[in-house]
């Protein structure tokens, strides 16, 4: 699921037909201050099947962020660097960015704005995993939390 909140999706990365038919979700139009990323195919069919483009020739960090049950990790923003998010696992996982906040399902894609607040906390009774690619310079010293259950600054 894409989801249209403000620019969450990031530019050219998804035609409607990409949407429509691979994701479920809609589109929203391009951000002009992320950089154009038509050129690297976001789904590129193959004789076998698909595989998809998350990223070609940018600076990037990958992580999979694994949430205990019942945890939150703390709603924050980034001056540097935008994220992109996939749900890796069949657990109720809150997502938050921006004002919006929903229950994201296996393999949902969320986009995050350089500047965004964002929060991901795991509803569930498993431990739930999300890969997160971030796009930009990579620091935690870059995270400026707005709330924290564990009190850090």
């Amino acid at each position: 699921m894409v989801v249209d909140e403000g620019n969450l999706v990031p530019p050219g990365r998804r035609s409607r037909a990409d949407v429509s038919s691979n994701l479920g979700g809609t589109s929203v139009g391009d951000t002009p201050d992320l950089p154009d990323r038509r050129g690297d195919g976001f789904v590129e069919a193959r004789p076998w099947g698909q595989f998809q483009s998350f990223v070609t020739n940018e600076t990037v960090t990958v992580k999979i962020i694994t949430v205990a049950p019942g945890q939150r990790l703390s709603l924050q923003r980034h001056a540097q660097r935008a994220e992109m998010w996939q749900v890796l696992d069949d657990t109720p996982l809150e997502i938050s960015v921006g004002e919006r906040t929903w229950t994201a399902g296996l393999g949902e894609q969320i986009w995050i704005p350089v500047g965004a607040t964002h929060r991901l906390g795991n509803r569930g009774d498993q431990p739930g995993r999300i890969l997160e690619v971030g796009f930009g310079f990579f620091d935690e010293d870059d995270i400026e939390r707005l709330e924290d259950d564990y009190a850090r600054e």
